[in-house]
């Protein structure tokens, strides 16, 4: 018997599928059943029966991601935002025990009860990485171009002009996304003190905008590095464009492998999530190492709120589909480490809020950009990045994820860190 033969009771899909969701949300099935309120916002399709064992078999609400991924599963909403918050709200899908889930799976489809394969999005990650140790220097290269090598024609569309894939900065209500990045990239090159002729190391640098801002309106020389072919390619079409090729190195290499020392100023931004936990100290101690007495360097991350919240789920949605290896310390044990490498902490600043709107303002740049984007990338790849995009924003606003900066010095042997007496990095 095919899948298309299947026979279901009737009136069953709609209302077994809407018992482990959030009481607003509508949802409608295959067989022609219906269920939840009829003005809700967000309204599930169930297109085939694989969706439900994508929803009943795997961990968690990745079964939701894997039948949306796949296109087994279609949302009616007016955004994804709104889809993620509401899906949210009181889901039960998650707390199901096993024998639940086979139950309710023989129920209501007994001839599919097999596994069925998750959406190759998914599958690309574990061909990537299978085999290999984590955060080896090969894996951590596959992981990178696991994520950033998609393609710059579809980041370009969702990043906008500035290509800046980090946090920005919102100075004011009115602000644009392009003004809340240039404004990050200022903030970032006051708070390191930048002045003309000082050398500065950026690590992780995608591409390129942080190296050429620094070089362009600071006057520094600069040595950049990412792991990702594409970004590199980017960046340095963007250094020769700008006329900076003079001051700005940027290279395809891992950060690991600079071998120039003695640098003014480090600037990491968006890089430590890559690291991993373990890693950290290392991580820490080779840029400290890289630092001359009284140079300063800037970490900006994404952070859990505490080392006791939930870290990332290591076999869920953004490990398997966005972030493979992705790790998240808290704050805390980001700035003991950074002790640890003989770094002083001299101003830490939340931008938690901030990277919400710039999760927004992404998530309306795919949006505009939707069948572009999926012309370019396939609709699983986009319908990934929408519910990436989405979760995220979600995940700021709740305090379930956080993003900091954290300025810290290089202090002499007498224990001297040249800072001012007060910040001077304001307006």
């Amino acid at each position: 018997m095919t899948v298309a033969q299947t026979r279901v009771p009737e009136q069953r899909v709609a209302e077994a599928v809407r018992s482990v969701l959030p009481p607003a949300v509508r949802v409608t099935a295959y067989d022609g059943s219906a269920d939840g309120p009829d003005d809700a916002r967000v309204t599930l399709h169930v297109k085939d029966p694989r969706a439900l064992t994508h929803m009943v078999l795997a961990p968690g609400e990745l079964g939701l991601a894997r039948g949306y991924v796949s296109g087994l599963l279609d949302l009616e909403t007016p955004d994804h935002h709104t889809a993620v918050r509401e899906l949210a709200k009181d889901a039960h899908i998650a707390d199901l025990s096993w024998r639940e889930r086979l139950r309710v799976l023989r129920t209501l489809a007994p001839q599919v009860l097999h596994l069925v394969e998750p959406p190759p999005q998914e599958v690309g990650a574990r061909r990537y990485l299978s085999g290999l140790r984590s955060h080896t220097r090969r894996r951590d290269a596959a992981a990178v171009s696991h994520h950033y090598d998609v393609s710059n024609r579809f980041y370009s569309w969702v990043l906008g002009p500035s290509m800046a894939y980090t946090c920005a900065v919102y100075e004011s209500e009115s602000a644009t996304l392009e003004d809340a990045q240039t404004a990050k990239f200022d903030l970032v090159c006051r708070k390191l003190g930048l002045r003309p002729g000082m050398r500065l190391l950026d690590v992780g640098c995608g591409w390129g905008g942080m190296a050429v801002h620094a070089a362009r309106e600071y006057g520094v020389e600069v040595v950049a590095v990412t792991l990702s072919a594409q970004q590199a390619a980017w960046g340095q079409e963007l250094v020769a464009r700008s006329g900076l090729a003079g001051q700005v190195d940027l290279r395809h290499s891992d950060y690991r492998d600079v071998p120039e020392g003695d640098f003014d100023a480090i600037s990491s931004i968006g890089l430590t999530e890559h690291i991993g936990t373990a890693q950290l100290d290392d991580y820490s101690a080779r840029l400290a190492a890289k630092l001359r007495p009284g140079g300063r360097l800037l970490n900006h991350c994404i952070t859990r709120p505490d080392d006791d919240s939930a870290p990332i789920q290591k076999r869920g949605f953004v490990t398997r589909y966005v972030f493979p290896d992705g790790e998240l310390p808290g704050v805390g044990r980001l700035v003991a480490s950074f002790s640890r490498a003989g770094l002083e902490l001299r101003h830490e600043e939340s931008l938690r809020e901030h990277y919400a709107r710039t999760c927004a303002a992404w998530s309306r740049n795919l949006d505009a950009h939707w069948d572009e984007a999926v012309a370019e990338v396939g609709l699983g790849t986009a319908r990934v990045w929408a519910l990436y995009l989405a979760g995220s924003q979600l995940g700021f606003e709740r305090n379930s994820i956080q993003l900091h900066q954290l300025l810290l010095v290089k202090p002499d042997a007498d224990g001297r860190s040249g800072m001012p007496l007060r910040p001077d990095w304001g307006a």
